[in-house]
């Protein structure tokens, strides 16, 4: 099977040749380690891909996103980076009172000029690939009005959702569903989003006013996705479990969360069989460790509760800040012998 097979089947629960794998890598990664690295990729390359940029330069853009000192992004957010190879974080939000929300000026002129052209530039990359390939954009809502406004404005605006932050979200949503609908006219095999909703131990909102904000937002991509035959991948940091149930009602194929936030018995019961998870293993504990074995550990644990060979789990974590080559390494490794066992097992093959 191609990666892309793999990946597919994997989302429909129809057996995959094998377990697919996503390694995602900060420049920090690579700037630390290159041999791990290069190690990583030659040993268990990735199964996904995204394809060339179709996007134009916006004026409001300065800096390098992943350099220290200020960068400046197509919104006009403000990002301070203290550290080479890792992503900075806005201080002083553009946005002090929400009362001028119509300041924001959502970057349309960075999307394709031509989108005809720039169609056929995604769909020749596909063409020529045998990866899964997940499409180039990465709708954020929430993070995005925690950039505009700062996260301690942002969590009070949600307290008390005047019309200026409920119309400054629907200003934020117009420009991400143009973004989207531009890449589900494209071949790519998926649309991505993402917003970081969980503290360590609980929702950073009530769950209730998550699903009368946030949760429509989420179903609008969904259903585009869905009406163009795309698959849905989304990411959340932190701890998320209460929303799992809507995210899987709203249509999302896998999702990438911190397991290790959660309890991971509560995940097999409320998802497993019902969406794919994407992932991942603890950057907190288990990465940095110097030890492979509490990497192997982390990787049984997972797999115990919710590896299936027919499907719905995807191999991945993010080598990052702290972590640590050698545990990297074993991760993919432990992955790769859980599953070649499991194959080699006389139920499987009956």
């Amino acid at each position: 099977m191609t990666s892309r097979e793999i990946v597919t089947r994997c989302l429909r629960f129809e057996t995959p040749q094998r377990l697919p794998r996503d390694l995602w890598l900060l420049p920090w990664a690579t700037n630390h380690y290159p041999e791990a690295v290069a190690e990583l990729e030659r040993r268990f390359p990735s199964d996904f891909a995204g394809p060339p940029s179709v996007y134009r330069p916006s004026p409001r853009a300065q800096g390098e996103v992943y350099s220290q000192g200020a960068y400046t992004d197509d919104w006009g957010a403000v990002f301070t980076n203290i550290q080479e190879g890792v992503h900075g974080e806005v201080r002083d939000p553009m946005l002090s009172d929400i009362a001028d929300w119509r300041r924001v000026e959502p970057p349309y002129e960075t999307l394709p000029a031509n989108w005809d052209d720039a169609r056929d530039t995604v769909n020749r990359f596909c063409a020529e690939s045998d990866k899964f390939v997940r499409a180039g954009c990465c709708p954020r809502p929430w993070e995005r009005l925690q950039f505009l406004r700062g996260s301690a404005n942002a969590m009070m605006d949600l307290m008390t959702p005047n019309s200026g932050v409920l119309d400054l979200v629907k200003r934020i949503q117009r420009f991400y569903l143009k973004e989207l609908k531009f890449w589900v006219s494209t071949d790519v095999d998926a649309i991505n989003f993402m917003d970081d909703w969980g503290a360590q131990n609980q929702l950073l909102i009530a769950p209730s006013l998550w699903r009368e904000i946030f949760k429509p937002l989420y179903k609008d991509y969904c259903d585009l996705a869905r009406a163009h035959g795309k698959f849905v991948f989304m990411h959340s940091d932190g701890h998320i479990s209460e929303i799992y149930d809507d995210l899987i009602e709203v249509g999302v194929d896998a999702l990438n969360s911190q397991l290790f936030c959660m309890d991971l018995q509560d995940l097999q019961n409320r998802a497993k069989g019902r969406m794919t998870f994407w992932g991942e293993i603890d950057r907190q504990h288990v990465l940095p460790s110097p030890d492979p074995e509490v990497g192997r550990r982390a990787v049984r644990q997972v797999a115990e509760h919710l590896y299936d060979p027919r499907g719905g789990l995807i191999a991945q974590f993010e080598f990052g800040v702290g972590a640590n080559p050698d545990t990297a390494l074993a991760i993919f490794d432990e992955w790769q012998r859980i599953d070649t066992e499991a194959r080699q097992t006389p139920a499987f093959s009956a």
